[in-house]
C-alpha cells in the first residue's frame, strides 16, 4: 500500500469548491485532483471487488453519458474544462469525452490528451487489486508526473453523499467539509444547469410513475408533456432547463437533505481526520483560513502561495439570497432550516 497524504474536500456543490480547487492547485506541494469522482458516477470505483489495470482504466476512460449530453446540447457547466482545449481529439458528439479528461486532466495541464495517453500506457499494465489501491497508485503516478508533491487533495462537487464510501476505501484520508450558507447555496444551484436537471429528473420520474430518475429511458418521453419530453431524447434546447420555473425551495430542500445526510456520514470519520471550512470565512479571513487548511492537509502555508491565493479569492460575493423579495426569501429560509440546524449542531 502506498503511503500518501490524502485529503478529500467534500460538499454539496455550489459552495465555493471550484474556487478552492483552483487555490489548492496553486500550492507547489499539493497535487490538486479536480472533480475526478464527480466525473465517474459508477459506484464500482470505490467498491472492494478487485479490478485489473485494464478494468480500472475502463472506469477512468469511459465517457460520462450525462455530461456528454449537456455538452452536445450547449448546456455546458463552467466546471467542464475539456471542450475549451484547442484541438482536443475527443468530443461529445462522436468519440465521447473520457471521464478523466472532462475536468481532472485539464485542471492539471494544457495538454490533457498527452497526459491521457501516458496514463493509459501506465494504468493498463497494473495488476489486479482493490480499487482503492488503484486510486492510490494513480495519485502517486500523477504526483510524480507533476513534481512529486507531498499531498494529494481530491475535490468533487456534490461529493458529501459519498463520504461513507470514501472513508471505507481510504480510512487514512482526511476530510475537509466545505460548506456555504444554505440560502446562498440554493440560489447558486438554481442558476446552474446540472443542479436544475435534478428536480426536473424527479418531476419526470413522478409523471412516469417511477421511483427514481435513474429508471428513466428515452421510451418514457411519450408519457411526458412537450416541455419535458425532449430532455429524454438526444437533442433539446437548453432553455427547456434554464427557463422553466422551479421554486427556490426545491434547491433549499436539496441543500438541506445533502447537509443532514452528509454530516451524519462525516460523524463516522475520526474527529482528528476531519475539519469544517465555511466558505464565508474563507472569503472574510482568507489568509487565516488558508493557513489552517494547509496545516490540516499537512503542507507549509508558503507566503507566496498565500498572497496569490488571497488575490484569487478576492472576487467572492456572499449574501445573494438576502437580496431576494421577502415572498421568495421566507420560504427559502424555511426549506434550508433543517440543514442550517444540522450545521449549528456540528460546529
Amino acid at each position: 500500500m502506498l503511503n500518501q497524504n490524502l485529503t478529500f474536500v467534500v460538499g454539496t456543490g455550489r459552495c465555493g469548491s471550484t474556487a478552492l480547487s483552483q487555490v489548492i492547485n496553486l500550492h507547489p506541494d499539493v497535487l490538486s485532483v479536480n472533480e475526478l469522482f464527480a466525473s465517474i458516477p459508477d459506484s464500482g470505483v470505490l467498491d472492494e471487488a478487485p479490478l485489473s489495470g485494464p478494468e480500472f482504466w475502463e472506469y477512468l476512460s469511459r465517457p460520462n453519458a450525462a455530461s456528454d449530453t449537456l455538452i452536445k446540447n450547449g448546456a455546458i457547466p463552467p466546471e467542464f474544462l475539456y471542450h475549451r482545449v484547442p484541438e482536443g481529439r475527443f468530443d461529445a458528439q462522436t468519440t465521447g469525452i473520457p471521464a478523466i479528461s472532462l475536468m481532472a486532466l485539464p485542471h492539471l495541464t494544457d495538454e490533457p490528451d498527452a497526459l491521457f495517453d501516458e496514463l493509459e500506457a501506465e494504468v493498463t499494465s497494473w495488476p489486479t487489486r482493490a480499487p482503492a489501491d488503484h486510486w492510490r497508485a494513480l495519485f502517486a503516478t500523477l504526483g510524480e508526473r507533476f513534481g512529486n508533491p507531498g499531498a494529494v487533495v481530491e475535490r468533487s462537487g456534490m461529493s458529501i453523499n459519498r463520504v461513507a464510501e470514501m472513508h471505507r476505501a481510504f480510512p487514512e484520508a482526511r476530510f475537509v467539509h466545505l460548506y456555504r450558507e444554505g440560502p446562498d447555496c440554493a440560489v447558486s444551484m438554481s442558476r446552474h444547469v446540472s443542479f436544475r436537471m435534478l428536480p426536473l429528473g424527479w418531476e419526470m420520474a413522478i409523471r412516469c410513475g417511477l421511483e427514481t430518475p435513474f429508471e428513466l429511458t428515452p421510451e418514457h418521453a411519450d408519457q411526458l408533456p412537450p416541455d419535458l419530453a425532449p430532455l429524454l431524447r438526444d437533442e433539446w434546447d437548453p432553455a427547456l432547463v434554464m427557463d422553466r420555473p422551479i421554486p427556490l425551495t426545491a434547491f433549499g430542500g436539496l441543500w438541506s437533505g445533502l447537509i443532514v445526510d452528509g454530516l451524519e456520514k462525516l460523524e463516522a470519520v475520526p474527529a482528528a481526520q476531519r475539519t469544517a471550512l465555511p466558505y464565508e470565512n474563507l472569503l472574510e479571513e482568507p489568509e487565516k483560513e488558508l493557513i489552517r487548511l494547509a496545516e490540516f492537509i499537512g503542507v507549509e502555508p508558503h507566503p507566496a502561495w498565500l498572497e496569490e491565493s488571497v488575490a484569487h479569492l478576492d472576487g467572492g460575493r456572499p449574501g445573494a439570497a438576502r437580496k431576494l423579495p421577502e415572498a421568495e426569501l421566507t420560504p427559502l429560509l424555511e426549506s434550508c432550516s433543517p440543514g442550517m440546524r444540522a450545521l449549528a449542531a456540528h460546529p
